[in-house]
Formats: structure tokens, C-alpha cells, sequence
């Protein structure tokens, strides 16, 4: 029996030529991972009011409007 492939089919059998098959699973315990937080010695974490002149941002200002 010679069948002839349909539309579908031939690109069914092209799609599996150039992907393949899909990649295996991945546990979500494989993509987690608990590392333990320490102690904060505050200076990450501190505010610095002189300091915040850097992170301002505003378009007027940086147009010298």
C-alpha cells in the first residue's frame, strides 16, 4: 500500500523533522533554590537623603526647563 501524504501530513512530517520532539519536563524543585538570607547590617538597606538627588528623574529638569 502506497499511500500518498496529505497537506497536513507533510508538514506534520516537516515540522517533526526540523524540531524533533519536545524537551523534557523540569521539576520545580529543579528550578528553585533556597540560599538562607543573613543578618542586614543596615547599610544596603539605608536612606541617605543628600544622596537621593541621583536617583530623581524628571524630564523637565533634564531639559533645564
Amino acid at each position: 500500500m502506497n499511500e500518498e501524504l496529505t497537506g497536513d501530513a507533510v508538514t506534520a512530517a516537516a515540522r517533526h523533522a526540523r524540531y524533533g520532539k519536545l524537551p523534557e519536563r523540569i521539576r520545580f524543585e529543579e528550578m528553585t533554590e533556597g540560599v538562607e538570607a543573613g543578618p542586614s547590617d543596615g547599610t544596603r538597606a539605608s536612606y541617605d537623603p543628600a544622596g537621593t538627588w541621583k536617583y530623581y528623574s524628571c524630564l523637565a529638569l533634564d531639559l533645564g526647563l
